[in-house]
């Protein structure tokens, strides 16, 4: 897609001018600097033709990306080859040609939209006169009656329509498109106590591209109230008429479809608060929109149906009051788990399997290719679903398509996200704001928008899996396959190549080697791999690859060859039991380094050092190791004066580190350190500990989460250890610490997650202090041999949630703990009866105050005989 290819082409030219600088002569800096100013200001005019109401830019989409991606070539061909010859003292009169045909062609891109736009934009302005309703009361009882799955919904909304405060109140119902607001909606406008409770109901559909005038007539029609006269008068005369016509009665307004939060703002002038009930509902995608109007927590967010909901409402649209066959029922239900729980999928091939023949081939057929069934034979289906994607800004729009790369039904862990996101190079940056933090906050956008659903929370809050419903999943590969984003292939390795920057291979089943090899490795920058080839493709083919993502693939290791990929910035994969690279500083540009351990075909594997000139590659994001020792970092000196200090000020992540030393040396070359995860392993006493200079921890002004194991009995460590201020998340494994060294870690200010797991506290008693632990949000306690905890709500103000998990000598839960105001959740994982007694007790008692928001989780682990 242009913008992304656009995006992507900034972060090279400037990495290029910023970072390459010495493999260019000052002509071709030049050069470099006129296209930079070229794409920036291109980038710039994607981005505000975004925010006007034509698409002026849809015909012209091909060429910028083809110009962008081959700048992309020109340039990182170029450098490349400077890298390996080591020089950049010869004039290249080929790479400056090339460059200035890009140039010239980007030129002529600019002018011809600019032309494009200012007629289209005379159109568009012409058209705002003729638009189409935005949708009248008959839309309130159209569509299917159906309300299986509904009924709980139905009752809460009726519920909050009909009761509370007399105070003029807004409901927000809030889901993915398909996923049934608008029929829930219905069913409430059109239930009998809605219609009798309400003097006066009223329906409009509102759409991406509203107009005011066109809601308040409908609103107007919808009422009866409508007359010809009225459109006659001018937005503001209908404001008012709509306000005096619902002035002094009990109504009840519905706004489908609601995209933009100005809508509210456009027409809530024109409900009056009369204080006798009256209530607003609005259905939206959007979660900032229904925050925006909604008038009380919670939204009303819609589910999807679970199994035997699918079912009955699949059974009901294709047999009506009849039976399914039996010999339809088991492909049947595989179709409709294939839906996943989406009402409209369920409806649409509901509604085409009751006119179609009814053979299990036929419908063995269906569910092996739903999707494409589906999109085929319903125009509306495919129109409702992209509808959301389309409202995407462009730097949003790039982010959904990239969840396609993962397999379908994947757990997407958000931190691989992140990385991947970033390396693509794609994101724009924001001042003040990490990369990381930007891909973050784009996340968060699509879950708001209910693109992305959200599959476990970290102890953080934060997001920690996520994915995508398999239908909005087949959306993105279908738009990126046409956009030619990204290539992902289930089968022979055939397309166009041009759609072949970015290959993801998911099965290879049917994949020949053959294909493999026939990939234009020109052409490809991001290679993910999630099963592995019989011979492995010859990476070094690859010479321009950014992304190799190869960690799921199973158990291969990554070939040396990776070295020779200069251009890499994301590496993830598995390693033996030795360090896979002996040149592991060509990789200049690398970002994100993540290497696992093959440990069932090595079950003893021991850690392996890192060479030293890791410390030369300052461009490094995350290090992710499965036990590693950091070298101490070298010293360049030039001509006999002072030493150069390399600082990897980039560097956010670094973990596991075996006998991690806290020296001033090493902690001044990584000072923007947020991740750290560390292990000792080596006996000692108090005075070894000082070799290992702990206290020095503190210096990491930065550091936010802390992961730390130590291999047997230690309990002198805390007595070295000084956290820094900044610290969140703090894990402690092994290690047998007395509880008395507890307040070490207890006066943390800033401290909000607490994990201690195997033994990180050895005894039988824990007595709590007060003044200790005062922001902490979450605690877990993990195979601890604690047999009493002395503790009171005052001892953990800000507590949210508690997690003991096969501590069995634990007798209770101190009583108290159900005091904290804030507590949300206890959960417990194979511990004693008598402690889950306990927090049964505490719950209870909790009710009993009339706090019913507390919940307890009991999970149990059954022995197998």
């Amino acid at each position: 897609m242009a913008y992304a290819a656009v995006l992507s082409l900034t972060r090279i030219l400037e990495h290029t001018l910023n970072h390459d600088y010495q493999y260019l002569i000052l002509d071709e800096k030049q050069q470099i600097l006129s296209l930079l100013e070229r794409v920036s200001s291109m980038q710039d005019f994607l981005e505000n033709s975004t925010q006007k109401s034509c698409e002026t830019i849809e015909c012209l989409e091909g060429r910028i990306r083809n110009a962008a991606y081959l700048a992309e070539d020109i340039i990182e061909s170029h450098i490349t080859d400077r890298v390996v010859s080591g020089s950049a003292s010869h004039w290249d009169e080929s790479f400056c040609q090339n460059l200035n045909e890009v140039i010239e062609e980007i030129d002529t891109i600019k002018k011809q939209a600019i032309k494009i736009e200012d007629e289209s934009g005379v159109k568009d302005l012409q058209a705002l006169t003729s638009l189409p309703s935005a949708g009248a009361s008959k839309h309130a009882s159209s569509g299917t009656s159906t309300t299986m799955g509904l009924h709980d919904d139905l009752m809460n909304i009726k519920e909050r329509l009909t009761s509370g405060s007399s105070e003029f109140e807004t409901v927000a119902i809030v889901g993915m498109g398909g996923i049934g607001k608008s029929t829930l909606a219905r069913e409430v406008y059109n239930d009998a106590y809605i219609v009798y409770y309400f003097h006066i109901r009223a329906w409009v559909t509102v759409s991406q591209n509203y107009n005011v005038r066109e809601i308040l007539l409908n609103l107007l029609d919808s009422m009866k109230k409508l007359t010809d006269i009225m459109h006659e008068e001018s937005t503001e005369q209908l404001a008012e008429l709509l306000y005096r016509n619902l002035k002094g009665m009990t109504y009840f307004i519905v706004m489908d479809d609601v995209w933009d939060v100005k809508v509210w703002d456009d027409v809530r002038r024109s409900f009056p608060n009369d204080k006798n009930g009256s209530r607003f509902m609005m259905t939206t995608r959007l979660e900032n929109v229904a925050d925006y109007a909604n008038s009380r927590p919670p939204l009303h967010r819609m589910r999807f149906l679970n199994e035997d909901e699918s079912w009955n409402l699949f059974r009901e649209k294709v047999f009506g009051k009849y039976s399914c066959p039996l010999e339809l029922e088991e492909i049947g239900r595989k179709i409709v788990q294939n839906c996943r729980g989406l009402p409209l999928a369920i409806v649409v091939i509901g509604g085409l399997l009751s006119k179609a023949t009814k053979t299990q081939n036929y419908w063995k057929n269906v569910a092996e290719n739903l999707s494409s069934v589906i999109t085929s034979n319903d125009n509306q289906y495919s129109k409702i679903l992209s509808l959301s994607y389309n409202h995407l800004p462009y730097h949003l729009k790039w982010c959904f398509l990239y969840m396609g790369v993962f397999l379908q039904d994947f757990n997407i862990h958000v931190s691989d996200l992140v990385k991947l996101w970033v390396a693509e190079g794609i994101l724009k940056p924001i001042t003040s704001k990490s990369l990381e933090d930007v891909a973050q906050e784009n996340l968060l956008d699509l879950v708001e928008r209910s693109l992305v659903l959200v599959c476990k929370q970290g102890s953080n809050g934060k997001i920690k899996t996520c994915m995508i419903h398999d239908l909005l999943r087949d959306l993105c590969l279908r738009e990126a396959q046409r956009k030619k984003f990204f290539h992902v292939t289930d089968g022979h390795l055939q397309g166009p190549h041009s759609s072949m920057r970015r290959v993801c291979i998911h099965l290879n089943r049917n994949i020949l080697h053959d294909d493999a090899e026939s990939l234009p490795t020109f052409l490809v920058r991001s290679f993910l791999q999630y099963e592995h080839l019989r011979p492995p493709l010859n990476v070094s083919d690859f010479w321009l690859l950014r992304v190799l993502h190869t960690i799921q693939a199973g158990y291969i290791n990554l070939p040396k060859e990776v070295t020779e990929l200069v251009n890499l910035r994301y590496l993830s994969g598995r390693c033996n039991k030795r360090w896979p690279f002996a040149s592991i500083w060509k990789l200049r540009n690398l970002q994100t380094l993540i290497l696992d351990r093959s440990f069932s075909f090595y079950p003893q594997v021991w850690p392996f050092s890192i060479p030293r000139e890791i410390w030369r590659m300052s461009q490094l994001r995350h290090v992710q190791l499965v036990g590693a020792f950091l070298p101490d970092p070298p010293t360049t000196r030039i001509q006999g004066e002072n030493s150069i200090i390399i600082v990897l000020e980039n560097l956010l992540t670094l973990s596991t580190i075996i006998d991690f030393r806290c020296t001033e040396e090493i902690l001044r070359r990584i000072p923007n350190l947020k991740k750290l995860g560390i292990s000792y392993w080596k006996l000692g006493a108090l005075a070894d500990w000082q070799y290992y200079s702990l206290n020095n921890l503190a210096s990491l002004h930065k550091l936010e989460a802390l992961k730390c194991h130590i291999v047997r009995r230690k309990p002198h460590f805390l007595h070295s250890l000084i956290l820094p201020h900044s610290l969140k998340k703090l894990t402690l494994s092994g290690g047998g610490f007395p509880w008395e060294d507890m307040t070490i870690i207890g006066s943390s200010p800033n401290l909000q997650v607490l994990k201690l797991k195997h033994y990180a506290f050895k005894g039988p008693k824990w007595e709590s202090n007060e003044g200790e632990f005062l922001q902490l949000k979450f605690l877990l306690i993990e195979e601890i041999d604690l047999k009493h905890w002395i503790a009171d709500h005052i001892h953990f103000p800000r507590l949210q949630h508690l997690v003991i998990k096969e501590c069995t000598c634990l007798e209770e839960i101190p009583c108290g703990i159900g005091d904290i105001p804030t507590l949300e959740s206890i959960e417990l994982h194979n511990c004693a009866d008598s402690l889950v007694d306990s927090a049964m007790d505490i719950q209870e008692e909790q009710q009993n105050w009339g706090n019913n928001s507390l919940k307890v989780l009991v999970r149990v682990k059954y022995e197998k005989f």
